[in-house]
């Protein structure tokens, strides 16, 4: 099982290749397989040392667990492991990347800001716009939607991944690894608008 570190691998702690897509009923069935084998209470007679080491390992496991089975997670796991960075913080423009706009959605999100701050006036007056709500609830859905095709074509980049990760040539991989950044970083964009229309909707 693979040691704590600050770049743990956790396809190496199930003993998995960098593929993106995971039998997830078999990752569940090697959890509880390796949480039993690592568990605190087995090493409870065992050297302090030993017990600590077990807790190491519990967590590490966890944390493993947690992150593979959820695609998005899965998905920034590995490009991190290639060396990729995505913490969040400012593009090569300067701009937050979580405030930065996708150029096929500045008209949509435009709109949408609009009416946001309408929503926001409204409900400052204690009024209510049917119309408004329709609007909001309308690009609720279109901006769901699009989460979906995001979602639908980073599945495809998976794919490409995995075909890629021991036949393909180095700059094969780093294109569907800058396809999967680009991808995050509109489906962390559309999420938020989302997230922004239901407090809109719900406030």
């Amino acid at each position: 099982m693979t040691t704590i570190g600050s770049t743990a691998d956790y396809f190496a702690v199930f003993d998995l290749p960098r593929k993106l897509h995971l039998d997830l009923a078999q990752l569940e069935c090697s959890f509880y397989r390796l949480s039993r084998k690592y568990h605190p209470d087995v090493y409870a007679t065992k050297s302090p040392q030993e017990q600590q080491w077990s807790l190491d390992q519990t967590s590490l496991l966890n944390d493993a667990y947690r992150t593979l089975k959820n695609s998005v997670a899965r998905t920034e796991h590995l490009l991190r492991l290639e060396g990729v960075v995505l913490e969040a913080g400012k593009s090569e423009d300067g701009v937050p990347k979580d405030s930065r706009v996708p150029p096929d959605l500045l008209e949509e999100v435009f709109e949408l800001n609009m009416q946001l701050e309408e929503m926001r006036m409204n409900r400052k007056m204690g009024e209510d716009d049917p119309q408004l709500r329709a609007d909001l609830e309308k690009a609720r859905v279109t901006f769901e939607s699009q989460l979906a095709a995001v979602d639908s074509n980073l599945e495809e980049q998976w794919t490409k991944w995995d075909a890629a990760l021991d036949a393909s040539p180095a700059d094969e991989k780093t294109k569907i690894k800058d396809e999967m950044v680009a991808l995050l970083d509109r489906r962390r964009y559309i999420r938020n608008l989302v997230r922004d229309v239901n407090d809109a909707l719900e406030g």
